[in-house]
Formats: structure tokens, C-alpha cells, sequence
């Protein structure tokens, strides 16, 4: 994989209840092609869809976007005066209420402009918990859904995120190469196969640039470490009666078992579950060619209608 040319270019700004938030985002392909949106998880960045979303560019209209305290996009900011009504607990956004909310304001201020009003949406990790809660409670409206080895069922959480949240401070305190060989260490046990240099360098990149950062990857496995999936789960069933929902799953995931893709696919209705051979989480590194005509033979059937 080459390095990343794709530039967030644009600016959305958005208040919720208690925060300011500006999302960083930006846009591929011609407008009048049908809308395709790419979301991704922790701890991410929309750099890993880059490759899928320049080549799928030719034949849709492609939105990519960092998500709050994620690459380009810093953590929303508290409102002046709402401070104290704020929850000081670690897991304040853990089932990724915030992230969603915003989520789905962003979709439809894109929505906007759409002739359809419906999106494709390719969601990856914790991204596919964010779409269903967007689709669920926000009432985004989607054109098709396919999740990729997401965060979506209970109970689920590494060993690694138990760790950091019983030793947060230690994790807060490591500086320089030992927190940076933490930090390699988790990146590269996602994937199946080993990532080039280039590679971890871009995925390490934003939890390295300073303080900021390390608290940014602390942060992210302690509030990983208390997911909650109950809002919305029960309401599973209804996703797939609406809109056409696709499966893909690295087959060697260490993160989340292979299992959890026919338990979800079940649970959504989904058209179909496919399972990708020597890939693990980060099946668009281990698998970049296979992954890429999984999506396009999915699209290519769901834009039909």
C-alpha cells in the first residue's frame, strides 16, 4: 500500500446537549454518483479505508470522516457552563452514545444534498456499533449496511483492555519506546499477517504525538473496556426487514471470534455472512484485493435498487 494522498479537507461542527464537536471529513468522486460512507473504529483512523474508498471513488460518491479524538478530529469540547454536569466517569462515551450522535448529525447534514437520501455504509470495529445506533435511534436511513469484523454484540473486551483500565495511571505515566511498543504490540495483533513499517507508522502516528495522544490511547482502552450494546441490540432483528445487511469477518480475528459473525448476521437478518481466509481484524491490510471485491460485488448488487 502506497502512502495515503486523501486529505479531510472539510469542516462539520456540531453541539450536543453538553459538547462542541468539529469532524473532520472529506469527499470522493463525483457528486451525482450514488453516496458511500465509510466509518471506522478504535483505534483507527479513516486512513485505513483509504485504498478502498480512491478505487471506489470511480462509481460512487465516497464520504470519509475521523471521528471525535480519532486522527484528524479532536475530542469534543465541553459546553461553557455544562462543565460540571459532565460525567467525570471513563466510560462517559463507551457504548459510543456521543460518537453516534454525532454520526448521525453528520449524515444528515451530507443527506442534504443527496437526491436518494440513503447512503451505502461500509462500517469496520466499533464503527458498526455506531451505525446501527445511528440507524436505530437516529433514525439514519440507510441504502445498504455491510459490517466488517465490528463491535456490535455482548459481552466482548481483550485481556489488554481489563489491564489498562485497573492501571490507568501507570499507562498515563510510560512515555518514549515503552509506550510505543505497547502501542505496536496492540496494532500489530490485529492483523493476520505483518504490517509493513509504512503501515504501522501511519496506524501508531496519532497516539504518539505527545501527551495528548498517549492519554488519547489510554483513554480509548479503558472506555473500550466498558462497551454496552443493551440500547440497542434487542432492536437487531428490525435492521435487516429494512435494508440489506452483509457480513465480512477476517476468519483469524484475535480481537473477536469468528463465531460472532454468524451469531450477528442471524441477529440482523443479514443477506449473507462471507468469511475472509488469512485475514484477522484488519482484514483491509491482510486481505486489501479480497476485502475489495467482497465490497464491490456487494455494491454492485444493492445499488441495483
Amino acid at each position: 500500500m502506497s502512502s495515503s494522498t486523501v486529505q479531510l479537507t472539510q469542516t462539520f461542527e456540531y453541539s450536543s446537549a453538553t459538547h462542541n464537536y468539529q469532524i473532520h471529513w472529506t469527499s470522493l468522486g463525483r457528486a451525482s454518483s450514488p453516496p458511500l460512507i465509510f466509518v471506522h473504529g478504535t483505534p483507527w483512523s479513516s486512513k485505513v479505508w483509504h485504498t478502498h474508498a480512491k478505487t471506489l471513488a470511480n462509481y460512487f460518491h465516497v464520504y470519509l470522516f475521523d471521528n471525535p479524538g480519532f486522527g484528524d478530529s479532536p475530542l469534543g469540547q465541553a459546553l461553557p457552563g455544562k462543565e460540571s454536569s459532565i460525567s467525570k466517569d471513563p466510560a462517559l462515551d463507551a457504548d459510543l452514545s456521543q460518537q453516534s450522535e454525532v454520526f448521525a448529525a453528520l449524515y444528515k447534514y451530507w443527506a442534504a444534498s443527496w437526491d436518494t437520501k440513503e447512503a451505502h455504509v461500509v462500517a469496520h470495529d466499533h464503527g458498526g456499533l455506531m451505525s446501527l445506533r445511528a440507524h436505530i435511534l437516529h433514525g439514519c436511513q440507510f441504502a445498504s449496511l455491510c459490517l466488517i469484523n465490528v463491535v456490535a454484540l455482548g459481552p466482548f473486551g481483550q485481556p489488554l483492555f481489563k489491564l489498562i483500565a485497573e492501571n490507568e495511571s501507570v499507562f498515563k505515566a510510560l512515555t518514549g519506546p515503552v509506550f510505543e511498543g505497547v502501542v505496536e504490540s496492540y496494532i500489530r495483533d490485529a492483523a493476520y499477517r505483518p504490517l509493513s513499517k509504512e503501515i504501522m507508522d501511519i496506524l501508531k502516528a496519532p497516539w504518539l504525538a505527545g501527551e495528548e495522544g498517549r492519554n488519547g490511547f489510554v483513554r480509548q482502552m479503558v472506555q473500550a473496556n466498558s462497551r454496552s450494546t443493551e440500547e440497542v441490540e434487542c432492536r437487531y432483528p428490525e435492521v435487516g426487514r429494512k435494508i440489506p445487511v452483509r457480513i465480512i469477518w477476517g476468519k483469524e480475528d484475535g480481537w473477536i471470534p469468528v463465531d460472532t459473525a454468524w451469531r450477528l448476521g442471524e441477529k440482523l437478518n443479514a443477506k449473507d455472512v462471507v468469511l475472509i481466509e488469512e485475514a484477522g481484524h484488519l482484514v483491509m491490510y491482510d486481505q486489501e484485493g479480497k476485502l475489495g471485491v467482497e465490497l464491490g460485488w456487494w455494491l454492485s448488487q444493492v445499488n441495483r435498487y
